[in-house]
């Protein structure tokens, strides 16, 4: 056998690499990010490296391990978190809002020997899963209102749909840890077109009622400083009667010949004497 090797070197080496292939075949390598279902003729014989809860990634199961070659194929099941996104569809809300809804979740395999009797790969499970989320957002959408998705219910609205989402996750060995909504909005035309009209509506009465809320603030402060001004006029007033008798003339000249600020003063020429008690304050108080 030897001399016959020896003769034919090419065929040798064909024969060595084929012998090479079988042996590391024979020994495949799990990665820690990997759980592996080992099949036998079509037929699920064990599972490497498994997922155990609380158990990290990294621990004892990954390495190497042993198949039989041809006789044993290997199916090759992440471990870690993945994402299903669901198709935008439009769900119907409660007060009748069709809504254009994208969402999507994030599972775990956690039983690979059942994902792969029922579904038989990932991206077949992906697929299985992408309808069922789309069901279950319809169904817990159709049973709250519009502004509800615009508050901090949303986030029990989402947990709601996790929960029974997980329920039937779990017939193709899979947990749901999250769902999320990536966008809600209003289908494109007439009732976009409402939606902003009544929000427009919405904003305008409130900006209208906070305005007069600080018309009315603003009156009862200025009344209250008039009050409280002419509490210290008439306190001051009260001890110097020469300082009221100069207040009150230059508020009288001010409006005859300035005007109140308001309205103009009058075109109206006024001819006095010097010595009119009208211009006392000009040219001296008498005594």
């Amino acid at each position: 056998m030897t001399e016959f090797l020896r003769e034919r070197p090419i065929l040798s080496a064909i024969a060595g690499v084929l012998l090479l292939a079988i042996l590391l075949s024979s020994f495949p390598i799990v990665p820690e990010t990997k759980q592996a279902v080992i099949v036998r003729f079509g037929k699920p014989v064990r599972i490497l490296n498994e997922y155990e809860a609380g158990r990290p990634i990294g621990t004892a199961g990954a390495g190497i391990s042993w198949r039989v070659p041809f006789a044993e194929q290997i199916v090759w099941i992440d471990k870690r978190v993945q994402d299903v996104d669901m198709q935008r569809q439009q769900v119907l809300s409660t007060d009748q809002r069709r809504l254009e809804v994208d969402a999507f979740a994030r599972y775990r395999i956690v039983n690979p020997l059942l994902m792969y009797i029922r579904a038989g790969s990932e991206e077949q499970l992906r697929e299985q899963l992408r309808p069922i989320l789309g069901s279950e957002v319809r169904n817990e959408l159709g049973r709250v209102e519009f502004a509800s998705l615009l508050t901090p219910e949303r986030q029990g609205i989402m947990d709601d749909v996790r929960t029974s989402l997980n329920r039937i996750a779990r017939q193709y060995g899979v947990e749901i840890i999250d769902v999320r909504i990536k966008r809600t909005d209003l289908p494109d035309g007439a009732p976009l077109s409402a939606a902003f009209d009544r929000m427009r509506t919405a904003r305008e009465q409130e900006a209208r009622s906070i305005q007069a809320q600080g018309m009315k603030q603003a009156q009862i402060i200025r009344a209250q400083a008039d009050a409280d001004a002419a509490k210290i006029y008439a306190a001051s007033f009260g001890k110097d009667p020469d300082f009221y008798d100069f207040y009150r003339a230059m508020q009288s000249y001010q409006v005859t010949f300035i005007g109140n600020g308001q309205d103009k003063p009058a075109g109206t020429t006024i001819v006095l004497s010097p010595q009119n008690d009208y211009l006392k304050e000009f040219t001296g108080r008498s005594r």
